[in-house]
């Protein structure tokens, strides 16, 4: 467990200097003369977006937090599984937290080890209902037994007694409407729980009208801070709440049962589709899951904490004019617009975010619409008489170290650079797998390995490239090389061996990367790392059409 309680119970700044505490900050939510809110949030990421949505407060409620758990509302999580949540909920905000605590889980000595528990992780405040354990949830049935008023004063008391900060927030759950006991008995009980020390009283209706929550309001007198949950009447005005006095308006379950719409849509529609085709552009990116979970801090803390190795640089291989009909009259395909940035530019961006920084652009046809701020521009001016390996062979100079070498016209997904960078292996090239089903007619670039793909995630066995070359036998066929390869120094050093070995060899002019990659292969240990698609290798206007939903 995290040391929540103490580091992360901090709310924000108070004007009077000092950081106000969760604790704090909820009871001012609780006890301010205007209304207040507090949203629903059932685990980290809600919490989260709870925060980014403006909300100053979250309501933990123990619904949504057992149904996003696959349990019922009757408390069968148990209360440890519920403070796990919690945690994670606060570790995840800075906002305070109401939890919905239920009946306390159980008597007085539960209530108050329950307390000491919230008040350690910085949670800000529970709210106990008075019903019997284990608690069925108030819209199923009718006539509900509640608890005795004076044991349940008993619990409130003890939740009290046991606080560990002054400003945390015990809120007395009135379940008498619900359980039609009547307007008497409501108010008979909310004011027992008052005197007993709750800070609040929460009135609970299953009416689709408010009107006997403007009652009980009206009668209640602003004796104590009153709280309600409208999911019932939740067409009753908010300005009509406000005029009525009402402290706090929970929202108790809308993120969860939004969130199930959701899921069931999206599961539904690509189990018809078989294809993420129609979801792909409907559902949040990946990259919006990164920065709210915040990777973002988290290279920044690698860079903070983590040795520093040298970085890598990139040699990428643009020098080919490709044929993409009136498009390349006048520059070269990887200059060609995907979305409002050039092919080049989409490949330059992936190389930076992963760390790489140093590229440099091996450029020849049309080389001068070839530009990229930041960017080195080397040229094969013989780029319509000679092959890839020569054109590697202009950027002999900056390979120097761990190299990235790719092609000029490729798109891929950030993950897969990134397991090239981090592989202990001196040569590495990314393989898409997909080739060995549907193998593209007159590809050069086929590999055949020493191992093919297995699919079998506990399937950790090095797989080495055997040759990579245009004329592979369909059977023996393991994938496509996706024009994407790393070096260490060590590898780099191998790689200017080579190129070096095929000039001596008269084979550099015309040689191209498979060539040069099988060559390395037969001298030293080229490890092939497999992949299922998420590449695109921009040839034709097909191509060029995808790559502008290659996102």
């Amino acid at each position: 467990m995290s040391n929540a309680g103490s580091s992360a119970t901090r709310a924000g700044t108070s004007r009077s200097g000092p950081p106000e505490t969760r604790f704090t900050a909820l009871r001012r939510e609780i006890t301010s003369p205007s209304l207040s809110f507090l949203m629903e949030a059932h685990d980290g990421l809600s919490a989260k977006i709870v925060e980014e949505a403006g909300f100053r407060g979250i309501w933990a409620s123990g619904l949504t937090t057992s149904a996003a758990l696959g349990l019922r509302d009757s408390n069968e999580a148990s209360w440890t599984q519920v403070l796990d949540v919690l945690e994670y909920m606060a570790d995840a905000t800075t906002l305070p937290i109401l939890v919905d605590g239920d009946t306390g889980h159980g008597n007085f000595n539960n209530v108050r080890r329950f307390v000491r528990k919230l008040c350690q992780r910085g949670i800000a405040g529970v709210c106990i209902e008075d019903k019997l354990f284990p608690k069925t949830n108030s819209f199923i049935g009718d006539a509900q037994p509640l608890a005795d008023i004076d044991e349940f004063c008993g619990r409130i008391k003890a939740g009290k007694d046991s606080q560990t900060d002054d400003d945390f927030v015990l809120v007395a759950r009135v379940e008498a409407l619900i359980s039609g006991r009547g307007m008497e008995e409501a108010l008979h009980r909310a004011e027992a729980y008052h005197r007993a020390g709750a800070d609040a009283i929460l009135i609970h209706s299953k009416k689709s009208d408010a009107d006997e929550i403007f009652t009980f309001a009206e009668r209640w007198g602003n004796r104590a801070p009153l709280v309600i949950v409208p999911t019932m009447y939740y067409a009753t005005p908010t300005d009509l709440f406000r005029q009525a006095g009402i402290s706090t308006i929970i929202w108790a379950n809308h993120l969860l049962r939004s969130s199930m719409a959701a899921m069931r849509e999206t599961a539904a529609r690509i189990h018809e589709d078989e294809s993420l085709v129609r979801v792909e552009g409907s559902v949040a990116t990946v990259k919006d899951i990164f920065r709210l979970v915040g990777n973002a801090e988290l290279e920044d803390a690698e860079r903070r904490y983590l040795p520093a190795r040298p970085a890598a640089g990139a040699v990428v291989l643009a020098a080919s004019g490709g044929e993409l009909g009136g498009l390349t009259l006048d520059q070269p395909k990887c200059m060609v617009d995907i979305r409002g940035q050039s092919l080049l530019q989409r490949l330059v961006g992936t190389l930076r975010e992963s760390g790489v920084r140093d590229v440099t652009v091996v450029r020849g046809y049309r080389k001068e619409a070839v530009s990229l701020q930041g960017i080195r521009m080397l040229d094969n001016d013989r780029h319509a008489e000679t092959g890839e390996a020569w054109s590697l062979a202009c950027a002999r100079e900056v390979i120097r170290g761990e190299t990235i070498v790719a092609y000029g016209d490729v798109l891929f997904r950030r993950y897969i650079l990134h397991s090239l960078l981090t592989s202990s292996a001196d040569i590495v090239v990314a393989v898409d797998t997909l080739g060995v089903s549907h193998p593209h007619p007159g590809k050069r670039d086929l590999v055949t390995a020493d191992h093919g793909f297995s699919g079998d995630y506990l399937d950790d066995q090095p797989v080495h490239l055997r040759r990579m070359a245009s004329d592979i036998a369909p059977r023996e066929i393991a994938g496509e090389w996706m024009g994407l390869a790393r070096f260490s120094a060590r590898g780099a050093e191998w790689l200017q061996e080579e190129i070096a070995a095929m000039e001596a060899e008269g084979l550099l002019e015309h040689g191209d990367m498979p060539l040069l990659l099988t060559r390395l292969a037969a001298k030293h240990p080229v490890r092939v790392k497999y992949f299922t698609g998420h590449w695109l290798d921009v040839d034709t206007l097909t191509d060029l059409a995808e790559a502008r939903n290659f996102t």
